[in-house]
Formats: structure tokens, C-alpha cells, sequence
């Protein structure tokens, strides 16, 4: 295994920087509001449940098209897809750099939004649709002409998907789904919704779920409200599916097997998402380094204090030892396949979010009242990445596929 970062790699990153700089903070410039202090106030529909702002979601549109008119947007995805297969080594460097510069336009992660693609539902169409799905979705998807929901979570289930209760009954040619469904993002502007239901099987197992593409205005779907989060705006939708009726045509992948699209979704989310934080991490640790530097307390500057120096250096130990798991984990997913280290992407994604967290809870202590203001970046950090430590699975849920790893017995989550 070679430890060093590829040189297209670097060269990539460098010439993505250098597109931030140029395209992308001239926006965050013209739109302070959305950016600063005033954030979640500007960014956030109030009177519509909370949810982004029409103003918000073009701001990040824009953003997305200038990405993927320079060349830097689809860098991950598929070649058929326009995109240049870029390695899980290589998006894990990528994802640490975008968090790494802080937050911004260049990585809103609060909605999955990057200048290089986090789109696992292209990935999944790509991957299962037919044809026709494939004609009818897949190319107004990537480049954000339209927007897909995700509808596994229930009110009544979440790690526990085998256990869901929402079915779908065959009535001819079509398909008839009723249920509910929690946290389902996007839904605010999704033309349709990637829906599971069980169809056949018992309750527990995983054969006998199906997915479904459904129409978010088809009779019958229904979203009484948005859940209020701790991170806003939100975008996070409680749905309802009164008999809803879908064409055959509608189900992705094959009948009886709609967990396999469930977690390529999730897989390739769980490493993204420890390299977005161990970046994170990375930002507020080399923040506090600086501050404890300008900073003088009693005197003598704040770094000259051992109980300061040993928070930031246990820190950076941790950053620096999650940074080589990432990377040697991503390598082992481009070498044998992305699901044959599973257990290694539970690992590194439970430790990096945690990080993540750790990190900007002690960079707003260590910068003390201005630390926990909104005016410094540290809260809207934290509160970002304590949403990771429960999406994509659980911390509890991660152990439960390392105990399986290590134990022999089968995890379906």
C-alpha cells in the first residue's frame, strides 16, 4: 500500500481550492447574510415549516452549476455519468479538505451540498434502474434539475428497517403503498421519492423489502409537517402514504431485494462522512492552535498554558490516527470492493464524527464566550456533525456491524 496521496489527487485538490476562491466566495461575498452570524435566521422558511428558503436553495444551485460546469462536480461519479470514477482514497482527501477550509458554500454539508458530488442516489439509480428509469431521472438528478428523496426511516423504526411497516400490495399492474415515513429529507422540493416497503417476507428479515420512485404529488403522499432540528433550517419531513399507486414500472432493483439500494446508499455515505469530520476537526484544532497564539491570559500567551497545550494535542493524536485509518480503509474499499471492509467503515465513521464533535466543543471552550457565540464558526460545527453520529446509522448501530465482524453472526443494517 502506497501512503502517499496521488499526485492527481493533489493537483485535483490544489485547482479545486483555487475554483473556491475564485467562483464560489465571490458568492458567500454578495449573500453576507447567509454566511455570517445570520445564517439559520436567513437561510430558514419560518412560515413554511421550517424548511431552506427559496433564496438558500438557489444560492446552493448556483454553486452546484458553476461546480459542474468547471469540471470539478461529477469528479466521482461513474464515467457514464460524466464523471471520472474518482477513487474512495481520492474522495476521502477531498472530503477532508472541503470541511477543512470551515464552513461555506464550498461544502454545505448541513445539506449534503458539495462542489464535488455526495450524490449516492445517482449512484443508486445508476446502479439498479432500468433503462427507462434511467432515461426518465438519472442525468436531470446529476446535474440538479431535479431532486430525489430517501424514505426508509419510520416513526416507529429506524435502525431497525427489516422491522418497517410500511407495505406496498400488488392490485394488477401497479403497486399500492401505504405507511409513514420520517426524516425524509428533500422531500420540500423532490419530484419523487425513494420509497421502501415491505412487499413480501416476514417481519425482521431483509428479503421481501422492495424501493419505489414515487411521485411526491401522486394522490395520497402526504407531508403534515417538517421535524425542527438542531441544525437549521430543516428539510427533514414526516411523510404519509394513504394508498398510493404506482405503475410496476415504479420499483428499483428487484422485487423482494430493495435493502440492496438501501445500502450502497448508506456505504458510501458512511466513510464520506468521517472524512467530512475528521476535516472539521482538522479546522477547529488549527483554529485554537492560532488563537492560543494571539490570545494572552494573565500576561502570558495562552498556548504557554499546559492544560490548553494537552486538549489540542490529544486532539490532533486522535485527528492523526483516524486520518490513516480513513485512508487505509479507502484504500482496502478500492482494492477488494466497496462492502468488503464494512466493518472498518463503521470504525472510522464512529471515531471521526465523534472527533468532529470533541474538536469543536474544545475549540469553543478554548475561545472561551466569543467561542460559543454564532459569530465564530465552532456551534454551527458541532451541531452539523452531532447530526452524523445517528445518520447513515447509528453509533450503536456502527458497533452492531463491528460486533458482527467480529463475532461471525450476520447485520443487515
Amino acid at each position: 500500500m502506497d501512503l502517499d496521496i496521488p499526485a492527481d489527487v493533489t493537483t485535483f485538490v490544489a485547482e479545486l481550492n483555487a475554483f473556491i476562491d475564485a467562483e464560489i466566495k465571490p458568492i458567500e461575498e454578495a449573500n453576507p447574510e447567509y454566511f455570517d452570524h445570520r445564517r439559520e435566521f436567513s437561510r430558514t422558511d419560518v412560515e413554511r415549516g421550517g424548511i431552506p428558503t427559496r433564496r438558500w436553495r438557489e444560492i446552493l444551485h448556483e454553486a452546484r452549476v458553476l461546480a459542474d460546469q468547471a469540471g470539478f462536480y461529477r469528479y466521482p461519479l461513474p464515467a457514464a455519468l460524466g464523471g471520472q470514477d474518482g477513487t474512495n482514497v481520492a474522495m476521502a482527501v477531498i472530503r477532508e479538505a472541503l470541511a477543512g477550509r470551515g464552513p461555506g458554500l464550498h461544502a454545505e454539508l448541513s445539506h449534503e451540498a458539495s462542489m464535488v458530488a455526495n450524490a449516492p442516489l445517482a449512484l443508486v439509480l445508476h446502479e439498479y434502474g432500468t433503462p427507462e428509469q434511467k432515461e426518465q431521472y438519472l442525468e436531470r438528478l446529476v446535474s440538479g434539475d431535479m431532486e430525489m428523496a430517501f424514505g426508509l426511516t419510520e416513526p416507529d423504526h429506524g435502525s431497525d428497517v427489516t422491522w418497517l411497516e410500511t407495505t406496498a400490495v400488488r392490485d394488477g399492474d401497479d403497486w399500492v403503498i401505504s405507511g409513514a415515513k420520517r426524516w425524509n429529507s428533500v422531500v420540500d422540493v423532490a419530484e419523487v421519492d425513494l420509497v421502501f416497503a415491505r412487499t413480501s417476507g416476514q417481519d425482521g428479515k431483509a428479503e421481501g423489502i422492495s424501493a419505489f420512485l414515487v411521485p411526491t404529488d401522486a394522490p395520497g403522499f402526504e407531508v403534515p409537517f417538517y421535524w425542527w432540528t438542531f441544525n437549521m433550517p430543516t428539510d427533514h419531513a414526516e411523510v404519509r402514504l394513504d394508498g398510493v399507486r404506482v405503475p410496476s414500472s415504479a420499483m428499483l432493483g428487484e422485487e423482494g431485494r430493495g435493502l440492496d439500494c438501501a445500502q450502497l446508499f448508506v456505504h458510501e455515505n458512511r466513510i464520506r462522512q468521517a472524512a467530512s469530520s475528521l476535516g472539521a476537526a482538522q479546522f477547529c484544532i488549527d483554529r485554537s492552535v492560532a488563537y492560543t497564539q494571539e490570545r494572552r491570559l494573565f500576561g502570558q500567551q495562552l498556548r504557554d498554558y499546559q492544560g490548553i497545550q494537552w486538549q489540542l494535542v490529544e486532539l490532533q493524536t486522535e485527528a492523526e490516527l483516524v486520518r490513516n485509518t480513513i485512508m487505509r480503509t479507502a484504500w482496502q474499499m478500492d482494492a477488494h470492493g466497496r462492502t468488503s471492509v464494512s466493518d472498518k467503515v463503521s470504525m472510522v465513521n464512529v471515531r471521526g464524527n465523534r472527533l468532529a464533535c470533541d474538536a469543536a466543543d474544545r475549540a469553543m471552550q478554548i475561545h472561551g464566550g466569543v467561542g460559543y457565540s454564532r459569530h465564530l464558526p465552532f456551534e454551527h460545527i458541532y451541531r452539523h456533525h452531532r447530526r452524523y453520529r445517528i445518520t447513515e446509522g447509528s453509533d450503536e448501530l456502527q458497533y452492531r456491524r463491528i460486533a458482527a465482524s467480529m463475532w461471525g453472526f450476520r447485520s443487515t443494517s
